[in-house]
């Protein structure tokens, strides 16, 4: 069936205005609750949310829709998503929520859900909860005494910021080294620069005064200019920048400039395999990520294996094929051995850890390649298939031939919007644009 609520991750869209508004967010828990509901225990959910001001309206409705069905909610406030993931999985609930748009503005939210394992739910059960969110199903009211009763779970926070801290090395701490971290006055404000001073860094924190509003404005990942402007000014060693609901991270070296996702992973990576921790001697990573990370893994003897772009995708061939290290060029790091999702609070931990050890520069130890000139074009389009046009796949030919096994080319549809995505990259960056170029003008005609 063709979905009407969930996307790629969760359910997502302007707040207020469908689906995002309390009567679909109750009915949301009044479906899940009902699905998750199996045997005869008291079964309860975990709910954790970012900054956004929607999300004093969407937490009190998805209340609503669990306690009806019979589910006791646990309540953690602002709490990074995957700190919402772990905390299902430890206290041992039915499912977990977070209300999130993650790297969105302020005026967007989203609903993931978990199920009691900390994963994202299957397709196959969003399918089911859509179902009865719809109607095709109605979910089963609870007796009047059979209520779920809801409450504040007041050491969520402490739990996380422990778990975290032990995901480095016994005994290893941060001493000495001096990090700015931007938590994009989002989910992780608190956690953190918790996390980071209690591992005995000192910490300059910013991007940490949430008014509802400011959640991703000019800040963290996807803005990184204040946290590169912070860092040099501080004379700090290295700085971290989160995502709204700390799943994803970039962070900046000591002179200010970004060290994007598979700079990160190609750290990781060879890190993890001096220690033998590397599963497989293998790498996840999605088809948009640099070809010069493809040439560094192999050359340290580790194989990269490319998904379809989405996280989603990365952590499916993660547990299919037994890594337990991939990612996303975007920062969306997953550490199975740790979390069940992108963590950018204990992705980040691996880095610092390793650099601490080094005692190296951050400039010099997280820039393992030279990444290859790359370059992405997006092409509207009024429907149809214009991939199919015979222009277009003699173009995409001439330029496969012209880059050769010097690079490769990427041409994708947009999930989301009516755009064909062409990315190029090679050795030679005045053959990547002209490749790129030539296809685009072939999608343009085409179109």
């Amino acid at each position: 069936m063709t979905r009407k609520f969930f996307g790629t991750d969760g359910i997502r869209g302007l707040a207020n205005t469908e689906p995002m508004t309390a009567s679909t967010a109750l009915k949301v828990g009044m479906a899940a609750g009902a699905y998750f509901t199996r045997g005869d225990h008291r079964h309860r959910v975990l709910i954790g949310k970012d900054t956004r001001l929607s999300g004093y309206m969407l937490e009190p409705a998805l209340v609503a829709g669990f306690t009806a069905v019979g589910m006791d909610v646990f309540q953690v406030g602002p709490m990074p998503t995957p700190a919402v993931a772990m905390l299902t999985r430890a206290l041992r609930c039915d499912l977990g929520v977070m209300i999130s748009a993650s790297h969105n503005p302020f005026h967007d939210n989203g609903i993931k859900l978990f199920g009691p394992d900390g994963y994202k739910l299957s397709d196959e059960a969003e399918t089911e909860i859509e179902g009865m969110i719809l109607g095709d199903a109605e979910p089963a009211l609870a007796a009047a005494d059979k209520l779920g009763r809801a409450r504040r779970l007041d050491d969520a926070l402490g739990r996380y910021v422990e778990f975290a801290k032990a995901t480095l090395p016994k005994g290893r701490t941060l001493a000495g080294l001096k990090v700015v971290v931007d938590c994009a006055n989002g989910a992780a404000y608190k956690a953190a620069p918790a996390v980071l001073w209690e591992l005995e860094a000192e910490v300059i924190p910013i991007g940490v005064k949430p008014d509802g509003f400011n959640i991703n404005r000019d800040c963290g990942s996807t803005h990184p200019t204040a946290l590169q402007e912070a860092v040099v000014a501080h004379g700090a060693h290295v700085g971290v920048a989160l995502d709204g609901d700390a799943d994803r991270l970039v962070m900046v070296d000591e002179r200010g400039q970004v060290i994007d996702g598979d700079q990160l992973m190609a750290v990781i990576a060879e890190s993890w395999l001096r220690q033998g921790r590397l599963e497989k001697n293998g790498l996840v990573a999605t088809v948009m990520s640099n070809l010069g990370l493809e040439r560094f893994v192999q050359s340290i003897g580790v194989e990269l294996i490319r998904t379809k772009v989405g996280d989603r995708y990365v952590l499916e061939a993660m547990r299919n094929e037994g890594y337990n290290l991939g990612g996303e060029q975007s920062g969306h790091i997953i550490l199975s051995d740790f979390a069940t999702t992108g963590d950018g609070i204990v992705a980040a931990l691996q880095v610092l850890g390793a650099l601490c050890e080094s005692g190296q520069k951050a400039s010099q130890f997280c820039r393992r390649f030279a990444p290859y000139p790359q370059l992405l074009r997006n092409v509207r389009h009024a429907g149809g298939k214009p991939l199919d046009a015979p222009k277009v796949q003699q173009a995409i030919d001439a330029a496969e031939k012209k880059l050769g096994k010097a690079g490769r080319i990427v041409i994708r549809p947009s999930g989301t919007e009516p755009l064909i995505r062409v990315m190029a990259e090679g050795e030679d960056e005045m053959l990547v644009q002209t490749v790129v170029a030539d296809i685009v003008t072939a999608l343009e005609q085409a179109a």
